[in-house]
């Protein structure tokens, strides 16, 4: 159950599709839902480390972007949950299926090499953009956000059996070796499964939301911040997310280049790609 709380702060009326649990514009007349807006500050944060690891590392550019991508999600989320305008809303979910696919993409281009001459790679960028602007469209006429929520689970999925295809039953499962398979593999599930936990206390948020409300105001602020499952959400799949993309990017390497030239490293808690032919 959403928050039914109807005060209008400095951005005026509610006009997004959504609302969440925790109550609107309770701690400041400019920020709608406080803590998760500064939630958003862990994806951006990842995104932001993510693509300092690539360009350190001189990893393909379609990865930066990817990157890019992921800080825009937390950008668009981070104004949506601030204002709960419907324009801050598209900023917040249509990056979303623009970063999924792209990753998708990522995924089936696997010819050897990372320029963008082939006919092949060419073809496939314009069904990318081609799903993306029809996507754009359609959600701009059927504004449901269970719609958005299906196609974005329905890419994400579509992934995850990329990977297992890519890894178990392709021609090309053989350029990677077992001890890398293992650590995609790994990557991959960890982020997956997080993400899939950020998903199941998102609905609990959204089941238990009176429940909550009382055990909130119970506590008190600001321990009470910690029972704002949405904003776990954006910390889950932020960081599955994160996991997810690690994967993907060791994979294609693997795949289109050499694998003796890259590994999985970490630095700072979080895993990253390194190169080793530097």
């Amino acid at each position: 159950m959403a928050s039914t709380d109807v005060l209008h702060g400095f951005f005026g009326p509610i006009t997004a599709s959504l609302d969440w649990c925790e109550a609107n514009y309770q701690f400041s007349h400019y920020i709608a839902e406080l803590v998760n807006t500064f939630s958003n500050f862990f994806t951006i944060y990842l995104a932001l480390r993510g693509a300092s690891n690539l360009l350190k590392e001189s990893l393909p550019g379609r990865f930066v972007v990817g990157c890019i991508g992921f800080a825009l999600i937390g950008v668009g989320s981070f104004a949506f949950h601030a204002s709960l305008l419907y324009e801050a809303q598209l900023a917040d979910e249509l990056p979303m299926i623009y970063v999924a696919s792209m990753g998708f993409w990522i995924l089936y281009d696997y010819q050897p090499g990372f320029d963008l001459s082939s006919t092949q790679t060419k073809v496939q960028i314009a069904f990318l953009v081609l799903f993306d602007v029809l996507f754009t469209w359609s959600y701009a006429v059927y504004r449901n956000p269970v719609y958005h929520q299906v196609v974005f689970a329905i890419v994400i999925i579509s992934c995850a059996i990329r990977i297992a295809y890519l890894l178990k039953w392709s021609p090309v499962r053989h350029t990677i070796p077992e001890n890398k398979k293992n650590v995609i593999a790994s990557m991959f599930s960890t982020g997956a499964l997080t993400f899939a936990f950020g998903f199941f206390v998102w609905n609990l948020d959204i089941i238990f939301c009176d429940t909550l409300t009382r055990w909130k105001r119970i506590i008190g602020w600001p321990t009470a911040f910690l029972l704002e499952g949405h904003s776990w959400w954006h910390v889950l799949t932020g960081l599955g997310t994160y996991y997810m993309f690690i994967g993907i990017q060791c994979e294609t390497l693997c795949i289109k280049d050499d694998h003796r030239k890259f590994t999985i490293a970490s630095r700072s808690w979080l895993p990253y790609v390194k190169r080793l032919d530097n």
